[in-house]
């Protein structure tokens, strides 16, 4: 007879009641924790984000030659293009080189010369003109005291200084020399880094790419090319506008026979490189030389002309030469026309809105080619 054996079933696991948080724990877990958190977080990338600040103003004579021949690069990268499919790269890249030097270079001198050398005149008309300015508005029921018109004189031209030449100017011939030399250095590293990217860009650029793979290799091309191409088109485009806005300003001054017109043209073309802020500076200089020499209506004349101009450029000329696109909000002009004159004078001012127009394309490209980053993204109409 066989007996079978009767398998016992297994022991039933035991339940192990579920250990309560550590009080450390349970006070990271709530509401305030999680603010905390992100508080801890937020604090440590603007920290991250002043010490980048920090290296790269400390390290100014190399970052700014590097910023300016990528820019160039990317405004002539058409150019160098069309030149490399019909002769050698490096012909193309001498040939194409020498020409910005002695364009850029020759137009620079131009400009520099001229307002150099009616600078004087130019400031003494323009403060004889703030002194009509100020009599007129001392007419006023509501003028401000002379005191106040003095602060704000003393802090104006305390700003423009800063602005201009920072806080490290010196008065004596060793600052001059240092600024000469830092220039001169600057300029040779900018030709020769220029000379580089012109030949060798996009081989730079898959050299860069090498350390990433997949999705974040195709993102890394993709934030390389939309980078080109907005920095080019707005380079372009603001050059453009530039000459257009100089051109149509310089034949009203001309034709009202103001002094020092020529100059006065110049100062507009290089004020036009800074958006919104730049053209009514120059149209308020213009002025106040017209309002010295010409009068009143000569003044007014010259503020439509600078008004018609600058409707022109913003209706027409901006999304015509530039793309909508390219067209950031007004707000964020101003923004960062304001960090950029903080961090670095008229320079940072000039290449501000160019670095937020290619952040902003970034964004734009992030996920896709035509698709922006989740946040960044058109939520649907329901």
């Amino acid at each position: 007879m066989v007996f079978s054996r009767k398998r016992s079933a297994p022991p039933a696991p035991a339940v192990v009641a579920p250990q309560p948080p550590s009080r450390a724990r349970a006070a990271w877990s709530d509401g305030l924790g999680l603010f905390a958190i992100r508080a801890v977080q937020i604090i440590a990338i603007v920290i991250l984000g002043a010490g980048l600040v920090w290296g790269l103003r400390s390290l100014t004579l190399v970052v700014i030659p590097l910023i300016l021949a990528l820019i160039f690069a990317a405004a002539f990268e058409p150019l160098m293009r069309w030149m490399r499919a019909r002769i050698p790269a490096v012909l193309a890249t001498v040939l194409l080189l020498l020409a910005i030097v002695l364009v850029v270079g020759g137009l620079g001198w131009a400009i520099v010369a001229q307002v150099s050398n009616q600078a004087a005149d130019l400031y003494a008309s323009a403060q004889q003109g703030v002194q009509q300015v100020i009599e007129w508005v001392n007419t006023l029921p509501f003028a401000p005291s002379q005191e106040q018109i003095n602060e704000w004189i003393v802090a104006l031209q305390e700003f423009v200084t800063s602005a201009q030449f920072g806080s490290s100017v010196g008065s004596g011939a060793v600052a001059g020399f240092g600024a000469v030399a830092n220039f001169v250095a600057g300029f040779v590293l900018m030709v020769v880094v220029l000379f580089f990217f012109l030949k060798d860009g996009p081989e730079i650029w898959a050299f860069l790419l090498r350390p990433f793979e997949g999705e974040w290799y195709g993102r890394m091309r993709r934030i390389g090319s939309k980078s080109i191409d907005t920095l080019g088109a707005y380079v372009r485009g603001t050059a453009a506008v530039a000459a257009v806005d100089a051109i149509g300003i310089g034949i009203g001054l001309f034709v009202l026979q103001v002094p020092l017109a020529l100059p006065l043209t110049l100062v507009v073309f290089l004020l036009a490189f800074i958006p919104i802020v730049g053209a009514t500076a120059a149209g308020i200089l213009a002025a106040l030389v017209g309002l010295v020499d010409g009068g009143l209506w000569t003044a007014v004349i010259i503020v439509i002309i600078v008004v018609a101009v600058n409707q022109l450029e913003g209706n027409f000329l901006q999304p015509v030469l530039m793309g909508r696109a390219l067209k950031l909000h007004s707000l964020v002009v101003l923004v960062a026309l304001t960090i950029g004159t903080v961090l670095s004078g008229i320079l940072g001012a000039i290449l501000a809105v160019p670095i937020a127009a290619v952040a902003w394309g970034v964004v734009q490209v992030w996920d896709g080619p035509d698709l922006p980053a989740r946040w960044a993204r058109r939520k649907p109409r329901h």
